[in-house]
Order: structure tokens, then sequence, then C-alpha cells
């Protein structure tokens, strides 16, 4: 098969990429779309994240014939474009040394095992170093590594449900988000982290080990709930913000994102509700009356809502109220924001008869350096012989 030209601002970055699952995974394919050269390793049976559903229809777990098929599910699509596969067995002495090989001409390595299983495979960060100082070493763990600091759980296996619930996350939402924020968000930190060590390598001369918690990462996003705490020493109650309104209204045909605490969004809305009396009245005159009046202003805004489509809603106040029906993903796919941003990029699913398939693209736009969809998932270990040459590896007996 015949791929795009692999392009972007890190085209000319090399990553060895260890880790499986999702949240190393997503941070290297956000990499992976800004051009780098992302080479996924992995064991004899694969990324463990192959075989999750849905399945494309020609979909084969034996991994044995790419003809027949891809061996992966959509799951593994999302995180893993624009990367190229070799396995190997880490606990085989000709296989660590050729991860050693691979890594002595590459900028980084990530994974995200748990804390010292790859020491014990003799292939932690000293080793790799050694043979490389200037290599980038970043890590994603449930708690963090000890090379930066101890934590007494640094040993434990971690999940996206128990990072989002030990982070502060669920008690600050009411519930754990459906999509596993605790592993994108750590991973989009890791991608950032290692683009800001391998800058710092080639001044220097000298790389680096780094990780980050996924604990540690959910914190970050409850910034402002912990600064909240500090001073108040009160939980703040999920789903309720201090901005009013600030939240989902119901529609006659589903919900629709309203945001007016800034007083000239709030008299558009009130304008565009036929309300003008809300203006200057005395529970809704400013965002610290609505927030203590929230039943009364919300109520009235339901009222208003309920009686519009999402689309009229979106008619009324777009451009003027921060406002955004709570699409499906049909509505998604026909929003034409989507096609002028050419946020969606297909790809032919590799094996006789499969159909097209579609990813998320790369949201990061640059204005002269194009990024894309240039290689599609790979199937497992399919370039092996490719990378070896490449890389100028002996071929395995």
């Amino acid at each position: 098969m015949t791929y795009a030209a692999r392009t972007g601002p890190l085209e000319d970055v090399t990553i060895i990429d260890c880790s499986m699952a999702f949240a190393g995974p997503f941070g290297t394919a956000l990499l992976a779309d800004l051009g780098a050269n992302v080479i996924k390793v992995e064991p004899p049976g694969g990324d463990g994240f192959r075989p999750v559903p849905p399945f494309p229809p020609n979909y084969h777990h034996a991994f044995k014939d790419s003809n027949e098929g891809a061996d992966y599910g959509m799951a593994f699509a999302g995180v893993n474009r624009n990367k190229r596969s070799i396995c190997l067995d880490l606990k085989q002495e000709e296989d660590k040394e050729i991860l050693l090989q691979l890594c002595e001409q590459a900028d980084a390595v990530v994974e995200n095992m748990r804390t010292g299983v790859m020491d014990e495979l003799g292939l932690s960060y000293e080793v790799i170093s050694a043979r490389n100082p200037q290599i980038v070493y970043g890590a994603v763990r449930g708690y963090g590594d000890p090379r930066t600091g101890e934590s007494p759980y640094s040993d434990w296996p971690c999940l996206d449900v128990a990072g989002q619930s030990t982070g502060g996350l669920v008690e600050a939402t009411g519930d754990l988000f459906p999509v596993a924020i605790a592993d994108i968000y750590p991973g989009t930190l890791m991608a950032l982290g290692l683009v800001s060590a391998v800058h710092k390598a080639r001044r220097t001369g000298k790389g680096e080990f780094f990780d980050v918690g996924m604990y540690d990462a959910v914190m970050t996003l409850l910034r402002s709930n912990i600064a909240g705490y500090s001073v108040t020493q009160r939980e703040p109650k999920p789903g309720i913000s201090a901005l009013v309104p600030f939240t989902l209204f119901p529609t006659a045909d589903g919900r629709v994102a309203i945001a007016a605490p800034v007083e000239r969004h709030w008299v558009f809305l009130c304008q565009a509700m036929g309300r003008e009396d809300l203006i200057e009245d005395e529970r809704t005159s400013s965002n610290a009356k609505r927030a203590a009046n929230r039943e009364f202003t919300e109520g009235e805004i339901t009222a208003w809502s309920t009686t519009k489509t999402k689309q009229e809603v979106v008619n009324l106040l777009g451009g003027n109220v921060p406002v955004g029906p709570a699409n499906s993903m049909a509505e998604v796919f026909d929003d034409p924001h989507v096609a002028a941003r050419a946020m969606l990029e297909t790809y032919q699913i590799q094996g006789e008869g499969n159909p097209m398939a579609t990813l998320a693209a790369n949201p990061i736009k640059f204005a002269s350096t194009p990024t894309g969809l240039h290689h599609p998932p790979p199937l497992k270990g399919e370039h092996a012989d490719e990378i070896m040459r490449e890389f100028g590896i002996a071929p395995k007996d």
C-alpha cells in the first residue's frame, strides 16, 4: 500500500513508543499527527488494546495474514494512526538489544508500564541513556515514578476510573466521565513534556527522564477547585458553577448549552427570549444575583428553551451568546464546522473488501505546515523489516 508523505513540524523527531492501551498511545498519536516518526514497539502478541471493539467487518483476531483484514478494533485505530509497528519480546536478549539500537538513533522513548517493569527487564532509563545520553525518556504512570518523587502508591497499577477518582474529578463532577479523561489528559501532557525535553536536549546535548502521573494530571484539571478549597475549606457542589447561566438547558428535541454570565451576553439572551424585564430584575441583573437566585434564573430560561428546537436556539443566540447544541455523533459528522476545519479524515481499512474508516483529525492547525493522516493504524509487526533496514539493524535469525 502506498502512503502519503509524513509532514509536520516534528518530522525530524523519532520516537520509540513502547506504550500500550490508551494513555501513552494517545500522547504519541498527537506527536505522530504533528509529523514525528513514531515506531510502535509491541510484544509478540500485540498491544492488548488491539482486540477492543467495535471491529471493522473483516477483523481477524488471529493476527496472521494482513490480506484477511485488520487485526485491530477501531478503539486501537483512533490512537495508533500514523505509526509503524515492530514486535519485540523484551524478555529475550536479542530483542532487547534491538530496542537499545533503536533508542541509540531516537530522540525519545516512551512507555506506560507499571513502575519498575522496564528496570526489571534491563531497559531502564539509566541503561538506555548510557547508550544515547541525549535521549528523552517519557513515562506515564498511575502515581508517578520514584525518579521524580516517591509516592506511597508508586507501584500500584492504575486505570482511568482509578485516576479520575483519586485525583478528585469524580467528587468534583458527581460521576465518572464516560470518556477516559484520566488517560487522555496525562497522555496529552506527556506529549507536551516530550517536546519540551527534546527541545532542551538538542540545545544542551543531554537528555533526561520525565513522567506524568495520572493522579497528578487529574489534579491539574482541577486547579481552580484546589485554589478555591485552599481558602474556603469547602467542597464545591458537583455541577454547580459560580457563573449563571452556564449549563445545559432542555429543548424540544434535546439539550443546548448556554453561557451568559457576562452582562452583555445576558442582555442579548434576555432580548432573544423576549424577556427584557429580566435585564433589570433585582433577582437577575448581575451574575452574583443570578447565582443567588439560580433556580429562578434557570427556570425562566428553561421555560423558553423547551419551546424551541436546538437549532432554533442556536439560530437565535449564535454569534452573540456562547451557545452550543448537545450534538450526537451523527450531528457532529454533519456539522459544517467539522467539514470546514477538515476534522474528519478517512483511510482504507487493510484487507480486501473492507470499508473506508473515519478518524478524528489533528486539531492543531498550522497556517503553512501541513499535518494529517499519512499512515493508517498499523497491523501487528507490519513494519518490522522496514524499520530494521531503516535503522541499519541486522535482521533477526
